[in-house]
């Protein structure tokens, strides 16, 4: 994957990669919104690895999932994270920068390459968004996840005003 700068659109650097937003985002499963906007941050609730057709990536890496396949899954998840956002904002372009992302990877105790697994999400939005998709971030595994999906991340970004 090469990584692209900035000056170009967001979606124009994802079709560049050969990816597509998910036409709606997925529905949160509790009590809580996918979004909250609080000056000037997006705050995106947990995402996880679910399929345009509501397919959910589910086991646990390092027994029923390898590192390779839970690292797309974090790919997808990305896609999820900025499908809820372009839902809030009607696009991508209004993203300033992606500040922090927590990724939670559900895998046995002896895994332990979950940076691998989460750079899955950090490399798309460095692709996505050049030098401002860079991030600060937390990974680790965790014994279980909501309907055992594979990974779960949220994200906080920042928002471009409107002019």
């Amino acid at each position: 994957m090469t990584l692209l700068e900035r000056n170009a659109d967001p979606m124009s650097n994802l079709t560049a990669m050969g990816l597509i937003l998910p036409a709606i985002p997925p529905s949160p499963i509790g009590a809580f919104c996918n979004l909250r906007e609080h000056n000037g941050c997006l705050y995106v609730s947990g995402q996880g690895p679910i399929e345009a057709d509501g397919t959910a990536h589910i086991g646990r890496v390092g027994l029923d999932v390898t590192a390779e396949e839970a690292r797309e899954h974090a790919q997808l998840v990305a896609l999820n994270i900025l499908a809820v956002v372009r839902d809030h904002l009607g696009d991508l372009s209004r993203v300033g920068v992606i500040l922090k992302i927590l990724g939670l990877v559900n895998s046995v105790p002896e895994f332990d390459r979950h940076p691998f697994v989460i750079d899955g999400a950090s490399e798309l939005f460095h692709g996505v968004f050049g030098p401002d998709g860079v991030h600060a971030r937390s990974a680790f595994g965790v014994a279980s996840l909501p309907n055992r999906i594979t990974v779960e991340i949220e994200a906080i970004l920042t928002v471009i005003p409107k002019e």
